[in-house]
C-alpha cells in the first residue's frame, strides 16, 4: 500500500464539517425570479453529484407545486438539437458553472424557449451568463475533488427556489435549516459498526425512496470515488426485482430513511427481504443523530452530512486519499 501524504483527507474533512452552515445560509438566500405564471414543467440538467442533488429536489418540488419535474440529459443539447421548452423552466445545477456540456445546455434551453435558472457555486460562471436568474450554492471554495458541502448547499439552494415558488414552504425550509445546523459535530451512533462493515465490503447497495433515492445515488457515488468500492444506488421500489439476487453473494446494504410516513412500507419491505436473504443491513435516519423537523429534501441532505464522514474515513483506512482520487478532476470536461 502506498503511503498517504500527511494531509490526506484534510480538505474533505473540513468541508464536511462546514456543510450544515452552508445549508443554513443557502436555504435562507433571497430569490428573485422572472415571471413564471405560465410555468407548466421544470427540467433539471446536471451531472454527477449535482444530478443527485437535482433528483432530491425534483421530488420535493413536485410534491409542493404539483408541477412535473424531470431530468434532461445534457447530450440532448451537446450532441442533439435540443427539445421544445416553451412554458418550461430549466434548472442547471453545476458546482463550477464551467462544464462545457452544461454551459451548452443552458444556452440551448434558452434558445428553445425555456426560462433558465442557474444554481452554481461560482459567481460569474459561464452557466450563469446563459441564465435568466441565478441561485447561489454558497459553499465557498471547495478544495477536495469529491463534492460535499456544495452538494448540501445545492439542495438548500433548490429549497430556496421552492420557497419562492410556493411561499407556504418557506417556514418549513427555515425550520429544517435550524434542525440540520444542530448536526454539526454529531455522528451516527452506528458509525463504528458501519465503518467496519464498509472495510469488509466488496459490494454495496445504497437504497432510498423519494428524496432518499437521490441521497442514495450521491452516497453510492462517494463510495466509488473516495473508496474505490463497487456501490450501486436503488429505489426501494425497484431493488426487490432482479437486483435482490445479488444478496446471494456477500453484500452490504445501506438504507437511507428520510422518515416520511409514506415511504416506510417500501423501506420496511426492502429491509426485511434483504435481512431474510442474509444481507448485512443498516438503516440510517437523521433522527438517529438528533435531527428532526426536516422536510424530505432536508432529511436527504442531513443523511449526506452524516454519511460523508463514513466515505472519508473508509477511504483513508483503505489507503486512498479522498481529497485527490487518482483518476478524477474537480471540473469534468464533458461534451
Amino acid at each position: 500500500m502506498t503511503a498517504l501524504p500527511p494531509d490526506a483527507g484534510q480538505h474533505m474533512s473540513r468541508e464536511i464539517a462546514e456543510a450544515p452552515a452552508v445549508f443554513a445560509a443557502s436555504v435562507a438566500q433571497s430569490v428573485t425570479l422572472p415571471d413564471l405564471t405560465q410555468l407548466r414543467a421544470i427540467y433539471t440538467v446536471a451531472r454527477g453529484s449535482s444530478d443527485a442533488a437535482a433528483n432530491i429536489l425534483s421530488y420535493e418540488i413536485m410534491r409542493e407545486t404539483g408541477l412535473p419535474v424531470t431530468s434532461l440529459p445534457p447530450s440532448i443539447f451537446s450532441l442533439g438539437r435540443g427539445v421544445r421548452l416553451t412554458d418550461a423552466a430549466v434548472l442547471v445545477v453545476s458546482q463550477s458553472g464551467a462544464s462545457p456540456d452544461l454551459v451548452g445546455s443552458a444556452r440551448g434551453a434558452r434558445e428553445a424557449g425555456a426560462t433558465v435558472l442557474a444554481l452554481t457555486n461560482a459567481p460569474g460562471s459561464p452557466v450563469e451568463a446563459e441564465a435568466h436568474a441565478t441561485l447561489s450554492i454558497g459553499a465557498g471554495p471547495e478544495l477536495a475533488v469529491p463534492a460535499t458541502k456544495s452538494v448540501v448547499g445545492a439542495i438548500a439552494g433548490g429549497m430556496a427556489l421552492l420557497a419562492a415558488l410556493a411561499p407556504a414552504y418557506a417556514p418549513r425550509a427555515k425550520a429544517s435549516a435550524t434542525a440540520l445546523a444542530a448536526l454539526h459535530g454529531r455522528d451516527l451512533p452506528q458509525k463504528k459498526a458501519l465503518l467496519a462493515a464498509l472495510l469488509r465490503a466488496s459490494h454495496v447497495y445504497v437504497i432510498g425512496r423519494d428524496t432518499g433515492f437521490g441521497a442514495a445515488q450521491e452516497l453510492a457515488l462517494k463510495l466509488k470515488e473516495c473508496c474505490a468500492l463497487h456501490a450501486e444506488a436503488y429505489s426501494s421500489s425497484e431493488v426487490l426485482h432482479g437486483p435482490l439476487q445479488l444478496v446471494t453473494n456477500p453484500l452490504l446494504i445501506l438504507i437511507l430513511d428520510t422518515e416520511q410516513p409514506e415511504v416506510q412500507p417500501s423501506l420496511d419491505t426492502a429491509e426485511q427481504r434483504f435481512r431474510a436473504a442474509g444481507g448485512t443491513v443498516f438503516r440510517l435516519r437523521a433522527s438517529d443523530a438528533g435531527a428532526t423537523d426536516l422536510t424530505p429534501a432536508a432529511a436527504a441532505a442531513a443523511l449526506l452530512c452524516l454519511t460523508y464522514p463514513l466515505a472519508h474515513d473508509a477511504a483513508l483506512a483503505l489507503g486512498h486519499d479522498p481529497d485527490r482520487p487518482t483518476t478524477l478532476a474537480k471540473v469534468t470536461q464533458t461534451r
